[in-house]
């Protein structure tokens, strides 16, 4: 399937290395991501979550494809989330590849293609690229688009309407962005952060078609379920314990096989 890579769950190195060149700690960059993508950027396809946005292709084109639907000078129509919108990218694809990869938020910052040498890329296939290969590349293109517009300052001083209004664009009171992200790290900075091992099985156990309720780092009982019914099935010591050795295991098995297209988001 096109867009699928290796598709790697966020790692601790990729989380410290991001909050590091932000200057913030792990409760601001899960508000973040919480808001952008409920804190998962990938598909249980394992395609990276995107977002297909008529109106900047229709800017990019010169509104010459305008129709109402794919092209449009007017924001919204954006249809389902998760696996549609790859349907919509595909028939933008069709009229102008380019344009159409700039036109989609990706990952889990959601950041826009057009905006890939912001992002620290040379060309947007480059971006798509390193967002289909895993959520450490997607967080870090996050945090090179942030620190190149200067954003990171509102997010050490946690001045979230600031932040808001430059990350999320003019209409992002209409949004809440800012109560949300506000929210979201009030939630992150007193109560538990996600487990980063638990979270990358929850993330490999939906990749392999079985359903730990979520991709949150939380060891909840459809995560344990999930867990049991994968060990039972490879033959494995039914413990429903994650450790290093079992995510490396449901990660063997869910690139072994084909990806298949999902309407449900993994977040």
């Amino acid at each position: 399937m096109e867009y699928v890579g290796k598709s790697q769950a966020l790692s601790s190195a990729g989380l410290a290395a991001a909050a590091q060149s932000l200057g913030v700690k792990a409760p601001e960059i899960w508000a973040l991501v919480a808001v952008e993508t409920s804190g998962c950027g990938m598909l249980p396809d394992r395609r990276p979550q995107i977002l297909y946005e008529r109106h900047i292709f229709s800017r990019l084109t010169g509104g010459q494809y305008d129709d109402g639907d794919i092209s449009d000078p007017t924001p919204g129509g954006y249809g389902p989330s998760g696996a549609p919108q790859y349907d919509r990218l595909a028939r933008a694809v069709a009229l102008d590849r380019e344009s159409a990869l700039k036109s989609t938020s990706w990952g889990l910052g959601q950041v826009m293609g057009e905006n890939y040498a912001s992002s620290g890329f040379g060309s947007v296939d480059d971006m798509v690229a390193a967002m289909v290969d895993s959520e450490d590349a997607q967080l870090a293109t996050v945090c090179q688009f942030i620190l190149h517009n200067k954003l990171d300052n509102y997010l050490q001083v946690h001045d979230w309407t600031s932040f808001a209004s430059k990350y999320n664009g003019p209409s992002y009171a209409k949004n809440s962005y800012d109560s949300k992200l506000r929210g979201e790290y009030g939630k992150y900075s007193v109560g538990a952060l996600p487990d980063l091992d638990v979270r990358a099985a929850q993330l490999y156990l939906t990749f392999a078609g079985y359903h730990p309720g979520g991709v949150d780092g939380l060891m909840g009982s459809r995560t344990t379920a999930a867990v049991n019914d994968f060990q039972q099935d490879q033959g494995l010591s039914v413990t429903g314990i994650v450790d290093d050795d079992l995510v490396a295991a449901i990660y063997a098995v869910a690139t072994a096989q084909p990806a298949a297209a999902s309407g449900a988001s993994a977040g």
